[in-house]
């Protein structure tokens, strides 16, 4: 019985470190890209992009969908575009150099709080 107790109090402990790490750490920042289908130019994007998933959530709009009419409206002829936390980031190509910059300035904010 005593081990039953303790392996469950070990158990409980386990849990709570494991989910005070995750609760202490800052979100991923969300870079959001405009598409639609197809698009050539999207899926060279999101290959370039492989290599960095790790560093952000990755959101797709599709601007064909009636709910997006707006971002098709406005985006029809520069997808893809991105957007980084909600703010313009790039059209067209990955900029992997301006994705780094924003990037590392996230995460720099992030270890700085």
């Amino acid at each position: 019985m005593f081990y039953l107790r303790h392996f469950h109090r070990v158990k409980h402990v386990a849990f709570l470190e494991t989910l005070r790490r995750y609760t202490a750490q800052k979100e991923k920042p969300v870079l959001t890209m405009f598409t639609k289908n197809p698009c050539p130019l999207c899926d060279d994007a999101k290959e370039v992009l492989t290599p960095y998933m790790d560093r952000f959530v990755f959101e797709k709009v599709d601007i064909t969908l009636p709910e997006n009419m707006a971002w098709y409206d406005r985006y029809k002829h520069d997808i893809p575009v991105f957007y980084l936390n909600g703010q313009f980031l790039m059209m067209h190509r990955v900029n992997i150099k301006k994705l780094e910059r924003h990037l590392n300035k996230l995460e720099h904010e992030d270890t700085a709080q």
